[in-house]
C-alpha cells in the first residue's frame, strides 16, 4: 500500500494562491492514478483534479479549470496542486488519494481511490 502526507495548506485572502503537496511512501508511487479531493463542513467529499500515472492525462472539476493546476513528481514521489485565484468557496480540508495502478482513467467518484491522506486545511478569507 501507499501512505500519503499532504501538506501546504492555510489561510490565503481571496485571489490569492497556494500550492498544496501530497508525499508518498510505500508502494511505487509511481504507478498509481493520483487525486485531489475536498471537503467543505457540512457538504460531501468532491473531486478537485486527478493525474494519471505518467501524468499525461488530467481531469479537473469545472469549478478548478483555470484556476488550478495538478502536477506530479514520481522522481520525488509527490503530487502537487497549484491552486490560484482563490475564491471563498474554495475553502474546505483537502484530501489527496491514490487510486488504481497503471490506469489511463482519471476518475472523479472518491470510491475509485483506495488510500487517502490526512487532508490539510484551506480556508480562504473574503
Amino acid at each position: 500500500q501507499v501512505q500519503l502526507v499532504e501538506s501546504g495548506g492555510g489561510l490565503v485572502q481571496a485571489g490569492g494562491s497556494l500550492r498544496l503537496s501530497c508525499a508518498a511512501s510505500g508502494r511505487a508511487f509511481s504507478a498509481y492514478t493520483m487525486g485531489w479531493f475536498r471537503q467543505a463542513p457540512g457538504k460531501e467529499r468532491e473531486f478537485v483534479a486527478a493525474i494519471t500515472w505518467n501524468g499525461r492525462s488530467t481531469d479537473y472539476a469545472d469549478s478548478a479549470k483555470g484556476r488550478f493546476t495538478i502536477l506530479r513528481d514520481n522522481a520525488k514521489n509527490t503530487m502537487y496542486l497549484q491552486m490560484s485565484s482563490l475564491k471563498p468557496e474554495d475553502t474546505a480540508v483537502y484530501y489527496c488519494a491514490a487510486g488504481s495502478l497503471y490506469s489511463n482513467r482519471t476518475p472523479v467518484t472518491p470510491v475509485a481511490y483506495d488510500y487517502w491522506g490526512q487532508g490539510t486545511q484551506v480556508t480562504v478569507s473574503s
